[in-house]
């Protein structure tokens, strides 16, 4: 097959006629110029001589010349790359027809280049074999060129990569020692991991020749990969040819198929991928439903997208706020920093749950994270139920404060037991406890096993029929490490451990990160349906929709089959599971064309022993210039025509146009504004920002009104009296004391707020209750007093009726564990060596948060993050031993009368303050030494 050849050569013989045709065009003058009679022309023109040319000017003549050579050629009809029949007669004609993805732009052209080479065949009286690469099922047996026409009008692309060595094989047995004459493939230009064995097939049945047909597929690109990031969606994408730089458009689309946003996808000089980025808000971004390549209608050139690759909004909410200056001991800092990748986060903007919780379901998260939450306020269990019913995942990780919880908590998993389970308690192991192996079922089915991993403290779940279902993580003792339960669609998954490194090493490991991902991707994407989950992944998903070679998604199911996959692993395109989604409307997998890590590559058709010969596909590549040149001839007749017409003044009678030319300019000012008199300048201030200003400067002592006249008054007294004891023993000088109605009144600005329990005051609301656990939960501290020389936290006999009301106060607010305060406590000497707390009584002892690292590693810091128990407990009334009337003389005598009594009173409201604005700076008071030493070295 020569690159340029002639249909009719014997025509190109009138080229000789050249000479000839030029000898009389130059002989052939052009006519002479007429003019018209007046006498004034005939007068200017009388001293001119009028001259008329002998020949024709060179360059006439020789546009006919070119003209006529014009005519010659298109009459010998050339042809580039034209087409001529040499198929050996030798044996069977062997067609092996890539029908894969990359085929379908020029699909009519292969069927074409085929079927002329079945009709050589039928000429040469020889059979004809056809196998398609991309099929199931193969008939590779030689027959009719009739038959071969069927089978080839039948076949269709196909949304896959070609299957070659299954081909190769159905060829080796068709044949079985049949010699081929001319084989013939038709391929697709794309290598694949069978392209060995195929060449190595065809070389074993010793073909006369074997030629290589290729067409448009140097041409293929894929998107192999789609990832929802933080602020874009970040689309990967590969090509077969490398020798240029492109820019190709991205399109995502919804489910009806409207584009939301674009990016452009540029392909560097010799890359083969490229990546682009697609950005858009994330509630758009939940709606992309494909990503599409504009103006490559191919199955690689989609990438559909399901459940699974929408990005979750997962809102976090801490038991304890903790402290910004200690961050690697927030609860919240390990979770998320491992979700901030993978999910848009909602942090609350109130540590008042009663309004944040709402808040949150408001916003539709597809999870909520909460990290050490014991009791949630009352009114929020049944919103967050229902949110849970509907398709919510909550995720919850243990702690102090859920393990003080009550037992029948409805937001576990799990029946758990009170306390935990920690080194040197009475549940203790001997040593900490590494992971188990991941059970098979679950999200986390397929992990590694988590290495390095130990568990020094956990809670523990009562022994029940069914934990073994309900645990998806377990430890190497068999105790439960990560458990579940479903609730209707949505689920509650608990860590038996608390989500910093305070219980285990599991934060600081990526298995944490890993989990976390899983978990949060099982969780149903805003406002959706959710994909297939869970235990249901590992189920038969029919096919729903499946994507065709043209790159749409259809309805027909063909022969696919339902789509099996194991948790843990992503969904591949096969014969038997083509391109498509897979489950039902209410929730669905996608399987795309080519895994994230392929990259397009030339196919390679080297065969031993067996010389190669290289064609192209006929149609675009077989060309007639015949068309071109006679195109070319009329138009050089045409301009040679108006030439003649010029020179023979046909256009010189003609009125001269006459010229226009008006301007018209527009000038348009545009007028300056002034601002007005007082516009720029600052606004009022808002009614209390004179006394916030003023309760920022000076520290102020502060103490909840409770309504009862005489408790108020005293608690007046008492705070003034504690002012002035702290303004002359040290160099604190707080501000005049503050009586709050805790319904109302900003919280924030007091270190600590007293609160003298009265069971004859009316009970506070649920939203006063949800404010104060609110300020605890953002540092601040609640001083109780019941005022009555009683406790009974410690269960021992009937509280009093102040008591009574103090815990019905407490039981709607998530508290820590609580203990009496010991005797090495930060509080027993941030200013005074103190070994009791008396007030006016001297019998109760002042209950503080327990300090859960303290008991088995010695630490002297309590859990929070600065060391500050968010409540103090005491029934020794503090106020009535500080109280003084306005000559500082005292209200009330201590019991027994003792002045001492009342001097160590004062002096253990010198510690709380100093304790309330230092933290825990008395406490690391005792490394001075060790510091010290070190530096010494």
């Amino acid at each position: 097959m020569s690159a340029f050849a002639f249909a009719s050569p014997a025509i190109l013989f009138a080229l000789i006629a050249l000479p000839a045709i030029w000898w009389l065009l130059r002989l052939t003058p052009p006519r002479p110029k007429t003019e018209v009679f007046p006498p004034l022309a005939i007068l200017a023109t009388v001293l001119k001589r009028q001259e008329t040319p002998a020949n024709s000017p060179w360059w006439l003549t020789l546009l006919r010349i070119l003209m006529a050579a014009a005519l010659i050629f298109a009459i010998a009809d050339p042809v580039m790359n034209p087409r001529t029949s040499s198929l050996s007669n030798a044996g069977p004609l062997l067609l092996v027809v890539d029908n894969s993805w990359s085929t379908s732009r020029d699909w009519e052209r292969r069927v074409e280049t085929a079927d002329l080479l079945i009709g050589d065949a039928e000429r040469a009286d020889v059979p004809v074999s056809v196998v398609f690469t991309a099929d199931a099922t193969h008939d590779a047996v030689p027959a009719s060129a009739a038959a071969a026409r069927e089978k080839l009008g039948a076949a269709r692309p196909q949304p896959l990569v070609p299957v070659r060595a299954v081909a190769a094989q159905a060829l080796r047995e068709a044949f079985n020692g049949t010699r081929p004459g001319t084989v013939a493939f038709l391929t697709d230009g794309v290598a694949t991991p069978e392209d060995g064995e195929l060449m190595a097939d065809l070389a074993s049945l010793s073909p006369a020749e074997l030629r290589l047909v290729e067409g448009d597929g140097t041409g293929a690109v894929a998107i192999t990969g789609a990832s929802n990031t933080a602020t874009a969606m970040n689309v990967t994408a590969t090509r077969l040819t490398r020798d240029a730089a492109d820019t190709l458009r991205l399109n995502a689309l919804d489910q009806q198929g409207r584009s939301l946003a674009a990016a452009d996808l540029s392909f560097a000089t010799g890359s083969g991928t490229a990546t682009a980025e697609i950005a858009a808000p994330f509630e758009l971004r939940n709606d992309f439903a494909r990503i599409a390549i504009e103006g490559k209608p191919t199955a690689g050139a989609v990438h559909l997208l399901d459940d699974g690759f929408k990005r979750r909004r997962v809102a976090l909410i801490a038991g304890d706020s903790g402290n910004d200056m200690q961050p690697l001991l927030l609860p919240l800092f390990y979770i998320s920093r491992a979700l901030q990748p993978y999910a848009d986060l909602i942090e609350p903007k109130d540590a008042n749950l009663s309004a944040t919780i709402p808040d949150i379901l408001s916003q539709n998260p597809s999870a909520i994270v909460m990290a050490d939450v014991g009791r949630l306020p009352a009114e929020t269990y049944e919103p967050l139920q229902r949110w849970i019913a509907r398709g919510g995942m909550l995720i919850r990780f243990a702690g102090p404060r859920l393990a003080a919880a009550p037992a029948d908590d409805p937001l576990v998993p799990v029946i758990l037991r009170r306390g935990e389970r920690s080194l040197g308690g009475a549940l203790s192991w001997a040593e900490p406890q590494p992971l188990a192996e991941f059970p098979k079922f679950g999200p986390f089915a397929g992990m590694p096993r988590a290495e390095g991993v130990t568990i020094k403290r956990q809670v523990l779940a009562e022994p029940t029929p069914d934990l073994a279902e309900r645990t998806w993580a377990s430890l190497a003792d068999g105790t439960p490490l990560v458990t579940t339960r479903q609730v209707e669609a949505g689920r509650i998954v608990l860590f038996h451990v608390s989500a910093e490194a305070t219980w285990s090493d599991l934060p600081l490991s990526g298995d944490f990160v890993d989990m976390l991902r899983r978990l949060v991707q099982l969780s149903r994407a805003a406002g959706t349906d959710g994909s297939v989950r869970g235990a249901e992944a590992a189920a038969a998903l029919p096919p729903l929709r499946l994507l065709n070679a043209d790159g749409a998604l259809v309805t027909d199911k063909g022969t696919a089959k339902p789509l099996t996959v194991a948790p843990g692993q992503a969904a591949i395109a096969s014969l038997d599971n083509p391109p498509g989604l897979y489950g039902t409307d209410d929730g669905f997998t996608a399987v795309n064309l080519l895994p994230a890590d392929a990259q397009l590559q030339p196919v390679d058709v080297n065969a031993p022993g067996l010389t190669v010969a290289r064609e192209s596909l006929i149609g675009r590549e077989a060309i007639s210039l015949r068309p071109a040149l006679f195109t070319l001839a009329l138009v050089l007749l045409l301009l040679d025509t108006l030439i003649v017409l010029v020179m023979n003044g046909a256009f010189s009678r003609l009125p001269r146009a006459g010229r226009s030319t008006a301007a018209i300019l527009l000038v348009a000012l545009l007028p300056f504004t002034m601002l007005a008199p007082g516009q720029g300048q600052a606004q009022d201030a808002k009614p209390g920002d004179e006394q916030a200003l003023e309760r920022l400067d000076t520290t102020h002592l502060a103490y909840v009104v409770t309504g009862e006249a005489e408790v108020d008054r005293l608690s007046e007294q008492g705070l003034e009296g504690l002012s002035q004891f702290l303004a002359y023993r040290t160099t604190l000088e707080p501000g005049a004391p503050v009586g709050l109605d805790i319904t109302k009144d900003d919280l924030s600005f007091y270190p600590i707020i007293y609160w003298p329990i009265s069971a004859n005051a009316p009970m506070p609301s649920e939203n006063a209750i949800s404010r104060i656990d609110a300020y605890m939960r953002n540092g601040g501290t609640v001083l109780f007093d019941t005022r009555d020389q009683l406790s009974s936290l410690n269960g021992s006999g009937a509280p009093s009726a102040n008591g009574q009301r103090l815990q019905e106060i407490l039981a709607n607010i998530d508290i820590p564990p609580l203990e009496p305060t010991p005797e090495d406590h930060v509080l027993t000497r941030t200013f005074y060596l103190l070994s009791s707390f008396p007030g006016r009584y001297s019998g109760s002892p002042l209950w503080v948060e327990a300090r859960q690292d303290a008991r088995n590693s010695g630490s002297e810091l309590s859990s929070s993050g600065d060391g500050v128990t968010p409540l103090l407990i005491t029934g020794n009334d503090f106020a009535g031993a500080w109280a003084i009337d306005a000559n500082g003389a005292a209200v009330l005598p201590t019991v027994p009368p003792d002045e001492m009594q009342r001097e160590y009173a004062y002096r253990s409201g010198v510690n709380i303050m100093m304790y309330m604005l230092t933290g825990n700076y008395k406490a690391d008071q005792v490394h001075v030494p060790a510091l010290l030493e070190r530096l010494g070295q």
